[in-house]
């Protein structure tokens, strides 16, 4: 047998539903009933209705039982053709990003000429389940042989209910993301006023690309909302500056503003090769060049260079070593706003000549970017963070930025993601 070339895997399209806020507006929907609308939508402005998809990947983090087979459910109430195989993924906040490397690795290896790589997630309807006291006596109680045994079971039953809730917190290290990036900040050196102004720019540059039409073709409306709905407009330096800290104790320099909020959402992405583009209709808008995950360990490891969040400056090292570019050599920067000191934390990881040295066996710093190239359209901060739609979003607005733009140009992006993990991707324009 011999090795298939690789083939160019190209963006054809991305729908979104709007973004809410946990316990809002969504507070009615299911990971599947918003994945299905994201779906839907992504079908209808594609002229998907009844076409077979070499596989559509999906996934979400806050799952329930029901959701075991989360993407072919939400497929089977779309217009896409049932025959349509599907497969479920999750790498917490990655798990978008990762649902666009599987569909593109496997177009590229020639396995599938089309695919869709989708995510949702809702933090509205969690999985709140019994705990292992409650759960083993039920257990034995289904077991049971007969009547009389079944009875003599329940009677044992605790009186108080034991819930098992479930928790951002890492089970490593008992800390929520937002309070292992505190430490991290600080360990950098990240101040309140950058986070600010990450987030001022966040809420800013989103309310500009709902203004003049960029997201028309990106979201579907959706149980009564058109646009994101944390997005807030008017904001100032100074309303910033009067929050109270919510991570890292009084003196703490993260906010509700500068951290991003549960959200509830889905994305979904079109991908395939030019020759299945061309006989649908359809054009290309960019192309996924290359990806990188990587991990760090956030358990043992220095929590300045191995923070919990800080994957992506070494995902994003190795993606660029390998494909001969610095990281000047973009137009457009997507780092996801997990927090706004992540983000700063990773540019100065990138800055700095000892991480560089020491971390990623680099003679000299990767340097800094212009900031005026990153996250342009808005990010996490404005938009909300649905854990497995928030990879969609990005891929979804890169590929338009690059489309707009123009050939030759070339967009960078860097996913977070808990337990210490990331993914990293490179596109560029047709």
């Amino acid at each position: 047998m011999s090795t298939p070339q690789l083939a160019p895997v190209y963006v054809l399209g991305a729908n979104r539903i709007p973004f809410a806020r946990s316990n809002g507006a969504y507070l009615e929907q299911t990971n599947q009933s918003m994945l299905t609308a994201a779906l839907d939508g992504l079908a209808e402005r594609y002229g998907l209705a009844g076409a077979h998809l070499g596989e559509v990947a999906g996934g979400a983090v806050v799952k329930l039982a029901r959701d075991h087979s989360l993407t072919r459910e939400a497929l089977l109430d779309t217009a896409i053709a049932r025959s349509t195989p599907t497969v479920d993924l999750q790498q917490q906040c990655a798990t978008g990003g990762q649902t666009v490397v599987h569909i593109a690795n496997k177009i590229a290896c020639g396995q599938i000429e089309s695919g869709v790589a989708c995510g949702a997630d809702t933090t509205s309807d969690p999985p709140i389940g019994f705990g292992p006291r409650l759960r083993g006596r039920l257990v034995k109680i289904n077991a049971a042989a007969g009547i009389a045994e079944r009875l003599k079971l329940a009677a044992g039953l605790p009186l108080s209910l034991d819930f098992d809730i479930p928790s951002p917190s890492e089970r490593r290290t008992d800390l929520v993301p937002g309070a292992a990036q505190a430490i991290t900040g600080e360990a950098w050196g990240v101040t309140r006023a950058d986070q600010d102004e990450i987030a001022l720019n966040s809420h800013a540059r989103l309310a500009a690309a709902y203004d003049d039409g960029f997201l028309d073709d990106l979201v579907t409306p959706f149980a009564g909302l058109a646009q994101d709905d944390n997005l807030r407009r008017g904001l100032t330096a100074q309303r910033l500056a009067g929050l109270s800290p919510c991570f890292g104790g009084p003196d703490g320099t993260m906010t509700a503003a500068n951290s991003t909020t549960l959200t509830d959402g889905a994305s979904a992405v079109l991908l395939g090769t030019a020759q299945w583009a061309e006989q649908r209709g359809l054009t290309p808008m960019a192309r996924i060049v290359d990806a990188q995950s990587w991990a760090v360990d956030y358990v043992d490891g220095d929590p300045k260079t191995q923070g919990v969040l800080m994957a992506p400056a070494y995902a994003v090292s190795e993606l660029l070593r390998r494909n001969a570019l610095t990281l000047q050599d973009f137009d457009y920067y997507e780092i996801h706003e997990a927090f706004a000191s992540q983000v700063l934390s990773t540019l100065a990881a990138w800055d700095d000549a000892d991480f560089c040295r020491t971390e990623l066996g680099r003679e000299e710093p990767m340097g800094r970017i212009d900031r005026a190239r990153l996250n342009v359209r808005g990010g996490s901060l404005a938009t909300g963070h649905p854990f497995g739609a928030t990879g969609g979003r990005i891929v979804g607005t890169m590929a338009k930025l690059l489309h707009d733009k123009g050939a030759g140009s070339r967009g960078l992006i860097s996913i977070c993601a808990g337990s210490g993990m990331s993914v990293a991707i490179i596109m560029e324009a047709v």
